[in-house]
């Protein structure tokens, strides 16, 4: 966000609660994201490591923290590197932050340059146990870069080829798993600024506007009120563009008679909103629009009360599949008896729903993620069924995102999802032109 907002508080506790899963002996290190050069020059726009965020709140490259919760000396068991002052570099660039400036967003009170870290590894290492180090990994992450945090992980192997290493990933990921009350603000905020993004899209929607006409009037929200934008490419998609799920060209025309699909999300304070809406481009469904479109929006509304302590995302997925089988059957595209067993409802929906219904949600719109861990109080997860098919030129996906608990909550709730809703609000501001 483009603000000065702070939340030391909340990276305080986050660290306080780490620090209680670190076994004896163990220093946790954890370094930014690199900043990314994308031509010439020119570096891509920066987004911190969301663990290193999640603890300290700081945004700037090149940060690094150490967490060593047993250190005999108090003032060793936090400490946050930052980079040196460079003249050069802020008349370019603006100002660097200050160790006065880092502590008041961090809460962290040891705060050094960058200078200092080779030093004090060289002694801390030796006095830890066990040296934990962080990596990306997410189920789904693969890549042919060599990161910061792996090249520090190499580095450090090489450098101190003695001493045991250990993982500080997971730990993190049980923390960041379940959201607080300041979290769940942010998260509520991001909602309110991407609900207006999807107002102003009511506003203007109509044939002849191009997909990125409707995504200009969606970024243009998000900034206007503080956001450093969307929280992931989003996707507006067209016609037959909608039955390609990650489609994020947004370039062709919404034509007379089309559906829309909308997938997006404001960023606030690094957390990520996430929905997805699908609005008749004329202003009216189609009556085969409609059916399809109330179907999929009856199975979101039915599957949001599964959201619950000890439910898992596999059920969830099993759940939405049944519930969308009988709608598929019910709107004559699937018999009865291709969703007589459980193995056959799975076989007969995947062509029509290719996608699972849910993932987590927080500083990632993909948020981490430890597979198979029941649900818990304060989880929050999407709830987005779908239905494709590229023979009609029709998707549909309906997306709101859910906190968990023993009456799951709708933090979406208010976000116009229902077909009638939203033929009222596109027509009436037709008419009031």
């Amino acid at each position: 966000m483009r603000t000065s907002l702070t939340l030391a508080g909340l990276h305080t506790r986050n660290r306080t609660r780490l620090a209680a899963l670190i076994p004896g002996g163990g220093l946790a290190i954890f370094n930014s994201n690199d900043l990314m050069p994308r031509n010439g020059d020119l570096p891509y726009t920066f987004h911190q490591q969301s663990d290193l965020f999640y603890l300290t709140g700081i945004v700037q490259e090149a940060s690094v923290l150490l967490i060593f919760p047993s250190h005999p000396r108090t003032s060793m068991r936090e400490i946050l590197f930052i980079s040196d002052p460079d003249p050069v570099t802020e008349q370019w660039s603006g100002p660097l932050l200050t160790p006065e400036r880092a502590r008041e967003i961090s809460g962290i009170a040891n705060v050094r340059y960058l200078g200092e870290l080779d030093g004090m590894l060289s002694r801390l290492v030796n006095e830890a146990g066990e040296i934990l180090l962080n990596l990306n990994e997410y189920p789904k992450f693969n890549t042919e870069v060599p990161y910061r945090d792996l090249r520090f992980a190499k580095a450090m192997r090489e450098r101190f080829p003695l001493h045991h290493f250990g993982r500080v990933a997971p730990l993190v990921t049980r923390l960041r798993m379940v959201k607080d009350a300041d979290e769940l603000d942010m998260l509520r905020q991001a909602l309110a600024i991407t609900s207006d993004g999807f107002y102003r899209v009511l506003d203007m929607i109509r044939p002849g506007i191009r997909e990125y006409e409707v995504e200009a009037e969606l970024v243009h929200e998000m900034l206007r009120q503080g956001s450093v934008g969307p929280a992931y490419p989003p996707i507006v998609a067209s016609g037959k563009n909608a039955t390609i799920l990650h489609y994020i060209r947004n370039a062709e025309e919404c034509s007379e008679g089309e559906l829309l699909l909308m997938d997006f999300g404001a960023e606030w304070y690094h957390y990520a909103a996430d929905i997805t809406r699908t609005i008749p481009v004329s202003g009216r469904y189609s009556p085969r629009q409609r059916e399809l479109y109330n179907a999929v929006h009856r199975v979101m509304l039915a599957l949001r009360e599964h959201y619950v302590p000890g439910g898992t995302i596999e059920k969830i997925n099993q759940v939405a599949r049944q519930l969308m089988a009988e709608e598929l059957v019910g709107v004559g595209l699937l018999n009865r008896d291709d969703v007589s067993t459980p193995s056959r409802i799975q076989q007969a929906v995947q062509p029509f729903m290719v996608h699972g219904v849910t993932h987590h949600l927080g500083l990632d719109v993909h948020d981490v993620v430890i597979p198979d861990r029941p649900l818990e109080e304060g989880m929050v997860l999407t709830c987005e069924p779908g239905l494709y098919l590229p023979s009609e030129g029709i998707g549909i996906r309906i997306e709101n995102d859910i906190l968990v608990g023993t009456a799951p909550l709708d933090l979406c709730e208010g976000i116009p999802s229902a077909a009638d809703e939203i033929e009222a609000l596109i027509l009436s501001n037709r008419k009031s032109k």
